[in-house]
C-alpha cells in the first residue's frame, strides 16, 4: 500500500511499489521471509525505502532508473485497485467533510514551512541583532533608574528603548522561523527601529545611530533572502 498526494502521477506511484518489491525479492529469498518469527526483523530495509522514497519526491532523477511507458502498459493490462478518499472516509465512518479536509492536505501550512539552511552572513546578522536588542535593553534599564534619581528624565526614551529591543528580538524570529507576510513584517521592524533611533537622537552619536540602522537593514536583507523552502505539493510519497 502506498499514500500519497492525491494529485501524484499513478504511473510513478505504481512504479515505487514495483521497485520496493523487485529489491525485497532480490534481497531475501523464501526461505528467509517464511521463517521470520521476530518483529521489525528486516528494518534494514528501510534505508532502500528511504532512498527510493527521496527519488520519488524527485521526479527528475527517475528519467534514466525506470521506463513509464512499460508501467503503463503494465497498469492497463493489471489494473490495481485504487481507493479513492470517498471511499476510504465512509469505510471508516468518517463524514464527507473529512475528505474535503484532506484533499488539501498536500499543501504545507505556513506554520510547519520549513526554511532554507542559515548562511554565515544570516548567523553574523542574527547575532548582531541580538546584540543590538541587548544594547537597548540595558540602555532602557538606565533611564529607569536616571527616571527614579531624577523627575527630569523623559519617560518616552524608556519607551523607545524597549520597543528597539522588542524589534530586535522579532527580527531573530522572523529570521528563524517562517510566517505568513514575513517579508512585509521585517520591513515594518524595520521602520519601527528607524522611528525609535530618531527618536533616540539626543542620547546616542551617529556612530551609535548608524550602527543600529545598518544592523537593522541587514538583518531585514538576510530575512528576505533567506525564503522558504520550494517544494512541489504533487509530488510527495
Amino acid at each position: 500500500m502506498m499514500l500519497c498526494t492525491e494529485n501524484y502521477p499513478n504511473v510513478l506511484a505504481f512504479s515505487f511499489l514495483d521497485e520496493l518489491q523487485k529489491e525485497f525479492i532480490t534481497t531475501y529469498n523464501m526461505m528467509k521471509t517464511n521463517t521470520a518469527v521476530r518483529p521489525y526483523c528486516f528494518i534494514e530495509f528501510d534505508n532502500f525505502i528511504q532512498r527510493t522514497k527521496h527519488r520519488y519526491n524527485n521526479p527528475r532523477s527517475l528519467s534514466t532508473k525506470i521506463n513509464l511507458s512499460d508501467m503503463q502498459m503494465e497498469i492497463k493490462l493489471r489494473p490495481p485497485y485504487q481507493i479513492p478518499m470517498c471511499e476510504l472516509g465512509s469505510a471508516n465512518g468518517v463524514t464527507s467533510a473529512f475528505s474535503v479536509d484532506y484533499k488539501g492536505a498536500g499543501k504545507i501550512s505556513s506554520a510547519h514551512q520549513r526554511l532554507e539552511p542559515a548562511t554565515l552572513s544570516g548567523i553574523v546578522a542574527f547575532i548582531l541583532s541580538l546584540l543590538c536588542g541587548a544594547l537597548n535593553l540595558i540602555r532602557g534599564f538606565h533611564a529607569i533608574e536616571s527616571l527614579l534619581q531624577s523627575d527630569g528624565e523623559d519617560f518616552n526614551y524608556i519607551i523607545a528603548f524597549f520597543l528597539g529591543t522588542a524589534a530586535c528580538l522579532y527580527q531573530c524570529y522572523l529570521l528563524v522561523y517562517y510566517t505568513g507576510w514575513r517579508n512585509v513584517k521585517s520591513f515594518l521592524t524595520l521602520g519601527l527601529i528607524c522611528v525609535c533611533n530618531m527618536y533616540l537622537y539626543e542620547l546616542r552619536n551617529l556612530w551609535q545611530l548608524f550602527f543600529h540602522v545598518t544592523v537593522g537593514a541587514f538583518v531585514t536583507l538576510q530575512i528576505w533572502l533567506r525564503q522558504a523552502q520550494g517544494k512541489a505539493p504533487d509530488y510527495d510519497v
